[in-house]
């Protein structure tokens, strides 16, 4: 168990909560929520250590093997399958010390090596590692490459590789689906489903949490409460709470606001005055209820644009890709008002490649594309939050898009991304990557688009502000296509979906549970396709572990053989002493000096005999063990 008793914590002058009191149980799936700043990422910084609460007490198990993902990345230029190694702690530290053990060392402890190594399943390590790659989307060729060679994003997914890697008691994932997409969203679901251990999850993907967790702390107001279920029943019971909340308020404000009609009648009359004073003790006695309090800092919305024409955008024939090489071909399309689209499809398909496309950053390697004379596009992708003047305001980038517009219009749009007050004139370079991206939607919106273009919008957004946005683009007017691993805004925003796979992109018939049990289908059909071709690609991975298994039989068998000889020695030695000691004439007075001497001899070989016979036992379980093992 995971024990929180009356817990404080501060981060500097700020205290995030206190007098917090919970506790997690042992393989308990935990969402971790709460607004941006409110304290979750310092609770993960209280578990691994790096932050002592400032009172109260937090208890955990011993011996508690935590696994987290790193936040940076060294640029390593070992293979990444290497990297993700890493995080099996107890195989790297086994596998060292077989690396380093001289030749001709203790037999028994080589031995007892090699057992606890196929244990912890060490032959298989390199094949688990691949399996946590090829789910979060590495290709079998990535392997091999340095760590880095890769970008950000992908070093960032090899973190989470590395931390599900480790065989641990206790995971803690902080947004781990931020650089995910939607097929490693939905790997990553299934595979922490599967998760043996405790675990503390920061997502703002509700569908995420949905499926995930069983229980929900939410951090707010400086406390913190535990709820049972998922984040759905969570939203349902928090709901319930506001509602008691606010109603015991206005009870309270009501009884408060007789009590004080009450008192400015009667103070003035002599008569009435004492029940006054009482009236005002017992009012400020009375403990106040806060108001409830769960509005959105988010209010906006697309304003229509000035013109609808039909159809805004055209392909046709279209391949796209880099250079000649097209990676997706034959695409039609056409996209008019109210059109709705979300892209599905594997990384590296063509998803984004299409997106961009569409958008015209990209020409077409073939084909054409047709644009209306009237289209107005708002295009928003991740390299755009790079392109910000980060020494300048939010007001002064909407000033740089409508230079006629009042200051007060322009901080009364802001105020709808929560850029209130002096946030609005403050420089952004400090600002996080959400309220970055929050900034670039609310420029996006400004302009009036009559067609969205979206690849990846809720990344770094929370779960207020994705909420607001999926509830903004359901009355957008115009056309929209979306890219996102968020299947709450998918699939409240879109109405139909385009599978972009194996270099075509057409309409896929289904929805986003279709889509899964066609990425399961997908994957039990690609481990039946491995199995099948073990004699091929495998073969030669199986035939080395076949060989270091056998090797390590004769290993054992040595061992055995050197232990059943050294006991035979042993019983030999004292079947003479016990033949000595079978004589009468060693009993006489004459010869206790002997009798002394081979009772000490006789005591001494049972102690070499009864060590000898554990050796040899053990060698014998660890051979017929390996043997059993080499047979399967």
């Amino acid at each position: 168990m995971i024990c929180f008793k009356s817990l404080a914590l501060r981060r500097g002058t700020r205290l995030l909560f206190e007098d917090i009191s919970f506790t997690i149980h042992a393989g308990q799936k935990v969402g971790v929520t709460g607004a941006n700043g409110a304290g979750k990422s310092s609770l993960f910084a209280m578990l691994l250590g790096s932050l002592q609460p400032d009172h109260g007490e937090l208890s955990l198990p011993p011996n508690l093997v935590i696994a987290h993902v790193a936040q940076e990345t060294a640029a390593d230029n070992r293979a990444a399958i290497e990297y993700v190694l890493d995080g099996d702690r107890e195989y790297r530290a086994i596998q060292t010390e077989l690396d380093h053990e001289e030749a001709g060392a203790d037999g028994m402890h080589h031995a007892h090596l090699h057992a606890q190594f196929d244990a912890i399943g060490g032959y298989d390590a390199k094949a688990r590692a691949g399996r946590l790659m090829n789910g979060l989307g590495f290709s079998p060729s990535d392997e091999t490459r340095p760590v880095a060679e890769f970008s950000g994003g992908w070093r960032v997914r090899l973190n989470l590789a590395q931390a599900l890697m480790c065989r641990s008691d206790l995971l803690l994932l902080d947004e781990p689906t931020n650089h995910l997409d939607l097929d490693a969203v939905i790997w990553l679901q299934d595979w922490l489903s599967g998760y043996q251990g405790t675990l503390l999850l920061i997502s703002h993907d509700r569908d995420f949490l949905d499926d995930v967790a069983d229980q929900i702390v939410n951090i707010e107001n400086q406390a913190v409460t535990l709820y049972t279920g998922n984040y759905t029943a969570f939203e349902i019971r928090r709901a319930e709470m506001l509602s008691q909340r606010q109603a015991a308020f206005e009870k309270q404000q009501r009884e408060i606001a007789h009590i004080r009609s009450y008192v400015d009648r009667f103070r003035a009359q002599a008569t009435k005055a004492r029940q006054a004073q009482s009236r005002l003790k017992a009012l400020a006695r009375m403990e106040l209820i806060a108001q409830a309090h769960a509005d959105s800092p988010f209010d906006f919305e697309f304003l229509p644009p000035p013109k609808m024409p039909r159809p805004l955008l055209r392909f046709d024939g279209a391949a796209i890709g880099y250079g000649s090489q097209p990676i997706v071909e034959n695409i039609d399309l056409t996209l008019s008002p109210g059109d709705r689209i979300g892209l599905l499809g594997a990384n590296g398909a063509g998803k984004s490649t299409l997106i961009k496309s569409l958008a015209g950053v990209l020409p077409l390697c073939a084909g054409e594309r047709i644009c209306a004379q009237d289209l107005r596009m708002g295009y928003f992708a991740q390299h755009q939050i790079e392109q910000l003047t980060m020494d300048e305001s939010p007001l002064w980038h909407l000033q740089r898009l409508d230079a006629r517009a009042t200051e007060k219009a322009l901080r009364g749009f802001l105020g709808g991304f929560d850029f209130q007050g002096d946030k609005a004139l403050d420089s952004i370079a400090p600002f996080s990557g959400g309220e970055k991206a929050r900034l670039v939607l609310a420029m996006l919106i400004y302009q009036r688009p009559n067609l969205l273009l979206l690849d990846e919008p809720t990344n770094h957004l929370d779960l207020e502000m994705r909420y607001a946005l999926s509830l903004a683009l359901q009355d957008f007017e115009g056309a929209l296509v979306v890219v996102s691993h968020d299947r709450y805004l998918l699939r409240t925003v879109a109405d139909g979906f385009w599978l972009v796979s194996d270099g075509q992109a057409g309409q896929f018939d289904g929805d986003l549970e279709d889509y899964r049990k066609l990425l399961g289908e997908r994957r039990n059909a690609k481990a039946s396709g491995q199995d099948s071709v073990k004699s091929g690609v495998s073969r030669k991975h199986q035939r080395r572990q076949g060989a270091e298994k056998r090797q390590q039989l004769r290993q054992f068998q040595q061992v055995l053989t050197k232990a059943e000889t050294n006991l035979a020695k042993l019983v030999q030695a004292g079947q003479a002493v016990e033949t000595q000691l079978a004589d009468p004439s060693v009993y006489e007075p004459a010869n206790k000096d002997r009798l002394q001497t081979l009772l000490q001899e006789k005591a001494r070989l049972k102690s070499k005999i009864d060590a000898a016979e554990t050796t040899w036992l053990e060698a014998g379980e660890l051979l017929e063990s390996t043997g059993k093992a080499l047979v399967d």
